[in-house]
């Protein structure tokens, strides 16, 4: 599966963005959905992600509340609606995805992910 991230801009903070994963070459339905960042000189950290079955979310305790993944099979995109974003949001934002068979389980670790997309930009200022 191939992924496409797009969506990434300028924002200030306290603004929102939502970020889309276009995938192509398979469809998603059984596919668990992640979204990764990472900021210059960082490790990719976790962000966010979503069961095949859409059924279970997960999200790291910085982005809880203000952000909220969601997924369209029929489009096969996946979504990352940020919202109220701090400067600390700042980075290149990766989609991700795995094959699971089990439709509940929401992978978080990079290692999990076999297919990942392009980053997207996004900057936050103060």
């Amino acid at each position: 599966v191939q992924l496409q991230a797009s969506g990434g801009g300028l924002v200030q903070a306290g603004g929102s963005l939502r970020l889309s994963c276009q995938a192509s070459g398979r469809t998603i339905n059984s596919y668990a959905m992640g979204w990764f960042r990472q900021a210059p000189g960082k490790e990719r950290e976790f962000v966010a992600a979503i069961s095949a079955s859409a059924g279970r979310t997960d999200y790291v305790d910085s982005v809880r509340g203000r952000f909220t993944i969601s997924r369209n099979n029929a489009k096969n995109t996946v979504y990352l609606q940020m919202n109220t974003l701090e400067p600390e949001d700042a980075a290149v934002y990766y989609c991700a995805a795995r094959f699971e068979i089990q439709s509940d389980y929401v992978p978080a670790a990079k290692h999990e992910f076999a297919f990942w997309g392009q980053g997207t930009q996004v900057t936050v200022s103060s």
